[in-house]
């Protein structure tokens, strides 16, 4: 069917079929997509049946990136007759000769189709070829036709090649969108990639550290200087919850002080500070607005507060370091930053927990020194300074009537040898671990290793107990013990014992097979459950439990510390 017309009809058609061309090619910013469509609806509305685009690069490079209603000798091989090798038109656009609509008399890859007995060309043997370019610049080729046609009107031609402007436009306005956001990724990449190359170059310096001041000083300094941040500032929280401000960088220059800046007891609210916010949510808190936040550290228009924390995996709990402070005049701090800014505050925690378990190491390397001193003592100064004395004792009997010069000096030196073995012993003693926790601790060992459980032991720092909570501790972890070896089906176990404000927390955990409190396991436990219960309610403390099938059970007791002085008072 011809697509010419009678004047109006024809105007008025030829409008619609720009109209339509246009809202098609504004409806995708994919490529190939928005070509398909707009092929599919060109053939539609000209009532041509068959089509296909090229987008066209330097020889040999072209791209078959539309096409609809292929014979199928065109078709065949997934379409590889229009993928391989080139033709007249496309020799015509590299060589800079197409410049117009034309008619291809005789398209080169359906003549090579007959030739070959590839198929059926459905008598489709000539085709209007028309340059899809934008400002004089080259993009491709648009070829339709239909089975019979073999001449394309110069009205014809002229509607097509303005339908070709707009394809034309409309894969250069993509073209450069795409452009974009790809520079636009490789921004963001290349932000990553910078980002986290500081940040692991930061972290790898942090890890050599074993000194806990050495580590704040180095945390605000290395920061600073790695990610060219005027301030950044550590700040530290103790057992009762206070916040300290330990040390911070400002303009180039370090300022190390302990600075209280927020007392345990007093809870956040929507006026206050940021750092405490982080602290209390245990999430970031970025601000916008120069608010003094930090005694000392000058304000700052984007501020972020992060939290530090430790991740406890066996008891699945957080314990609360403190909090790094950033403060930038700009730019602001983006979700994208902001997400590996939690990464990096999750390795400066570790960091700073690799110190405390180095700590905690050289306190057990300490302690282990000193039981082996006190044993040595104890089997060999001692027992020779006890032999020394009934020695003296003896030589004293047998001469005292005889000799009473001899049998005084035998005195003296078996009343020596008393007093140097009080004074051993009191040694011995003082070389023990202090505190009788140190006591439960190991007598809970040796319990768990008759049991045939592998006990392991998490804790910072032991408080000296009175003998009654001690007494009562033992025997609570002695059933608890007694339990996992029955029920739990697993022969490891863990004790974390921790001060936390004015009470001790002890927390015995397994990664047994678990039950439910409705279980009928539940019942054979009560018995042991209810004496630890009973146990811990004499030091006016609680026993929970907590388990779940399949995942273990935990048991916490928690009991106030009293002082030997509280105690006296009572």
């Amino acid at each position: 069917m011809s697509l010419i017309l009678c004047d109006k009809d024809q105007y008025v058609e030829e409008l619609m079929i720009l109209k339509t061309i246009a809202e098609t090619l504004n409806e995708s910013n994919d490529m190939k997509q928005m070509l398909q469509t707009t092929l599919e609806r060109l053939l539609e509305l000209t009532h041509l049946e068959t089509g296909w685009i090229f987008l066209v690069g330097d020889k040999p490079e072209y791209d078959k990136m539309a096409d609809f209603n292929l014979p199928p000798a065109l078709a065949r091989e997934d379409k590889k007759p229009m993928r391989c090798g080139d033709c007249l038109c496309l020799r015509m656009h590299w060589a800079g000769s197409l410049n117009e609509p034309v008619t291809i008399i005789e398209c080169e890859r359906l003549y090579n189709a007959i030739e070959q007995s590839w198929g059926e060309t459905g008598n489709l043997t000539h085709h209007a070829t028309i340059p899809l370019t934008v400002q004089g610049k080259r993009l491709g080729l648009l070829n339709v036709g239909s089975p019979g046609k073999e001449h394309f009107s110069a009205g014809e031609l002229a509607l097509l090649q303005s339908v070709a402007y707009q394809i034309g436009t409309a894969v250069e306005r993509t073209r450069l969108s795409e452009q974009k956001e790809k520079q636009a990724v490789d921004s963001i990449s290349r932000f990553i990639v910078d980002y986290y190359a500081k940040a692991s170059k930061v972290t790898r310096y942090l890890w050599k550290i074993n000194d806990m001041n050495k580590m704040y000083t180095a945390i605000v300094e290395q920061l600073a200087q790695s990610f060219d941040w005027p301030s950044v500032a550590m700040i530290t929280s103790d057992e009762n919850d206070d916040l300290h401000l330990r040390t911070f960088r400002q303009n180039g220059v370090t300022h190390n002080l302990k600075e209280l800046v927020r007392k345990g007891s007093k809870k956040t609210s929507k006026k206050t500070g940021s750092v405490h916010r982080a602290y209390e949510e245990q999430k970031v808190v970025v601000h916008e607005g120069p608010v003094r936040i930090l005694p000392g550290v000058q304000p700052y228009m984007y501020t972020a507060a992060l939290p530090l924390k430790h991740h406890e995996r066996i008891f699945q709990t957080y314990e609360m370091v403190g909090v790094l402070f950033i403060g930038r005049e700009n730019p602001s701090f983006s979700e994208l930053e902001i997400q590996i800014l939690e990464v990096l505050a999750e390795h400066i925690s570790l960091a700073i927990e690799k110190i405390c378990l180095y700590y905690e190491w050289q306190d057990l390397l300490l302690v282990e020194e000193r039981n082996r001193l006190a044993r040595d003592l104890h089997d060999s100064v001692n027992q020779k300074l006890f032999s020394l004395s009934l020695l003296a004792q003896g030589v004293r009997e047998q001469t005292l009537h005889e000799n009473s010069d001899t049998a005084e000096a035998m005195g003296d030196i078996g009343q020596l040898a008393q007093e140097t073995l009080t004074e051993m012993r009191t040694l011995i003693w003082q070389l023990r671990p202090s505190g009788e926790a140190k006591g439960i601790l190991g007598s809970l060992r040796d319990y768990a290793k008759k049991l045939g459980i592998q006990l392991t032991f998490l804790m910072k720092e032991i408080p000296e107990l009175t003998k009654q909570v001690e007494g009562t501790l033992y025997r609570i972890g002695q059933e608890a013990l007694n339990n996992v070896s029955k029920h739990a089906g697993t022969n490891r176990a863990w004790i974390r014992m921790e001060k936390v404000g004015p009470h001790l927390y002890m927390k015995i955990s397994d990664q047994g097979r678990g039950f439910t409190p409705s279980s009928s396991e539940q019942h054979h436990r009560s018995l042991g459950l209810t004496s630890m219960k009973e146990r811990a309610a004499e030091i006016q403390g609680t026993l929970s439990i907590s388990s779940e099938e399949g995942t273990g059970t935990m048991l916490t007791v928690m009991v106030p510390l009293w002082t030997e002085k509280e105690v006296v008072d009572a």
